[in-house]
Parts: C-alpha cells; sequence; structure tokens
C-alpha cells in the first residue's frame, strides 16, 4: 500500500484518468477529477480527497457579480454545476470559475484550469 498523509475516498472502484468521463482540474502539479462533490486525486493503490486552497487566485471573498447564468439562479444540489470543494466550503464549476452561494447572490472565488483529455 502507498503511505501518504492525504486524506482517502473509501471505496473507490472507479480508475480516473484521460477519458474517464469526469471533469479534470489543473490543481498545483498534478490533475485530479471531479466525481460526485469530491475533488479526486489517483495516487497509486488508492485515491486522495482534495480541496482547492483559498489563493490569490481562487480567493473566498464576495464579490456580488459573478454572472456566467441566469439571474435569480441559486447554487446548490441538483443545480446542474458541479460541486467543488474549496477551502472550507463547497463552490459550483461554471464555465471555468468557482461561484460560491451567498445571500442573495453568488460570489466569484476565481477560475480554474481545466484539462482536456486527449
Amino acid at each position: 500500500m502507498t503511505t501518504c498523509n492525504e486524506p482517502h475516498h473509501a471505496h473507490h472502484d472507479h480508475q480516473h484518468g484521460a477519458n474517464c468521463g469526469h471533469t479534470a482540474i489543473r490543481h498545483g502539479n498534478h490533475v485530479d477529477y471531479l466525481h460526485d462533490g469530491h475533488l479526486h486525486h489517483p495516487h497509486g493503490d488508492h485515491v486522495d480527497e482534495h480541496r482547492l486552497e483559498v489563493s490569490a487566485t481562487n480567493p473566498d471573498k464576495c464579490t456580488p457579480d459573478c454572472g456566467g447564468h441566469e439571474s435569480g439562479h441559486i447554487h446548490g444540489p441538483g443545480c446542474g454545476h458541479e460541486a467543488v470543494p474549496h477551502g472550507d466550503h463547497v463552490d459550483y464549476l461554471v464555465d471555468g470559475h468557482l461561484h460560491h452561494p451567498h445571500g442573495d447572490h453568488c460570489d466569484d472565488h476565481g477560475s480554474v484550469q481545466l484539462v482536456k483529455s486527449v
């Protein structure tokens, strides 16, 4: 078994990689895969659970005009956008940007680099 200090996703039978069907995001020096609200990183004989860090690129601040969808859209489970773990909360992926529900609007928590399958 590969030794690492990252949290592991239990009971994960799916093999992530090019053309696996999940959205791939560049995360630091590697690629992670969005899968059912989790950010998965294949690591040897297991899958690590990752979160995007709060940073200058992906801040955690109020930006009342995030755009990218119709006015009045409410992000949450079943809203049609993929959930992305970010810092201590969950954002939603909209056109390469992280949207975070906040009161009567959503905040833009920055862009992510989507990785296209070859």
